[in-house]
């Protein structure tokens, strides 16, 4: 079942990092306007942090997740198709709208998809396949914009969104047939979506990984922006820059095998160093002097990024109950979707004054993150990133003992 779930997750992530850069590269070829391209990359995500929440109450309330999350891998290609198909023929305010109405979708991809794992590994396998996952978007993060890259280079733009159609559809057979659960929620919908952001809000490990994912995914989003003009600056090639983000995803799923070997680390501990050692890349990248320099910041920040991602869903899977589980991973994927939407139009002005500077206020944000990150001291006492659980207590799931 396992094997299953991670040849689905595979297909659908990879399919999610093909759709940006697809629909950025057949938008700009079919109407010559970098507006219009940008404007339906921005349609595709901004809506998620829409989607999310509603996504995750339904996916909570259903005793058949897998079927809700087939519908949704079919919904999100459908439209991708239906922009396609219009590029040039509809006006391009429609295929916007449309854009926006699939990127409602896109949270059911990510943490719609990794909610449903305790119904796929179980308790006692929950650790290592965690990892698991999350080195499927490692992967996915690596193939996905080089297969978009090599695809739209020798076949044309046209061909990539069909295979980024094709790889969502892969998906369906394995969403099909994810476990079903035997409770669901007996509450409104009005009344799962408070439950769940109440969860989030008064859970102090949630809120603080909620929190400072988000800060640490507006960082990012200044280096995946500024790697094309670290690369021109370097070596007079902008496309370097796609090796320097490529380096820093082999480098995450590296890390993650790694970490998938160990017997429950301390997650929170994993999430501080993660962003850290993140931040730390960024810095050097930001002051490298040569492309050997920036390949070995991006191996650097790659080998934070991976872990801490990592750490992040394990948090989450600990602290959720149950029955809210998929409602925190999308409500958490939308959020960290619109906050690196917020981070991407920062980096743009930065970096077209310099690369430098953006990857800095990167590096500034991930530091920010850390301090979100790391629990305040207690009755004076020193500070921990975590190791420790004194039961965790709020009106939605109640008061649990400590994990083991």
């Amino acid at each position: 079942m396992l094997s299953r779930y991670m040849v689905g997750a595979v297909a659908a992530r990879t399919g999610d990092e093909m759709s940006g850069p697809a629909l950025l590269v057949t938008g700009l070829a079919v109407t010559g306007s970098p507006l219009v391209a940008s404007w339906l990359l921005a349609g595709l995500t901004v809506s998620a942090a829409v989607g999310g929440p509603l996504l995750g109450v339904l996916l909570d309330r259903a005793r058949r997740p897998g079927r809700l999350l087939a519908w949704s891998l079919s919904g999100y290609a459908a439209g991708l198709l239906l922009v396609w198909y219009g590029l040039g023929r509809a006006p391009e305010a429609a295929l916007i709208a449309v854009a926006v109405a699939a990127g409602l979708l896109g949270p059911a991809l990510t943490g719609g998809w990794t909610a449903q794992l305790p119904l796929v590994a179980g308790t006692e396998r929950l650790n290592r396949a965690n990892a698991l996952d999350s080195m499927s978007y490692n992967v996915a993060g690596l193939a996905g914009p080089a297969l978009v890259g090599v695809v739209a280079t020798t076949i044309g733009g046209d061909a990539a969104v069909l295979m980024c159609a094709g790889l969502l559809l892969a998906a369906l057979p394995a969403a099909l047939t994810l476990p079903s659960r035997d409770e669901t929620g007996d509450r409104t919908v009005r009344q799962e979506i408070a439950a769940g952001f109440a969860v989030i809000a008064g859970n102090g490990p949630l809120r603080r990984a909620t929190a400072g994912s988000m800060i640490s995914c507006a960082g990012l989003a200044m280096l995946i922006v500024s790697a094309p003009v670290l690369g021109a600056r370097l070596t007079g090639e902008s496309g370097h820059g796609a090796l320097l983000l490529a380096v820093a995803a082999a480098s995450g799923l590296a890390a993650n095998a790694l970490l998938a070997a160990r017997r429950a680390p301390r997650w929170d501990a994993v999430l501080v160093w993660g962003t850290a050692v993140l931040g730390a890349g960024m810095a050097l990248a930001a002051v490298s002097w040569s492309f050997w320099i920036a390949v070995t910041a991006a191996a650097v920040a790659g080998a934070g990024q991976g872990p801490q991602l990592t750490a992040l869903f394990s948090v989450r899977h600990r602290e959720a109950p149950a029955r809210l589980r998929s409602q925190v991973f999308t409500t958490g994927a939308s959020v960290k979707i619109t906050s690196f939407a917020a981070g991407a139009a920062l980096a743009g002005p930065l970096a077209a004054h310099s690369a430098g500077a953006a990857l800095l206020a990167g590096a500034a944000l991930q530091a920010a993150a850390v301090a979100v990150l790391v629990k305040r001291p207690v009755n004076g006492g020193p500070p921990r990133a975590r190791g420790w659980r004194s039961g965790s207590c709020s009106s939605v799931a109640g008061c649990r003992r400590p994990s083991p």
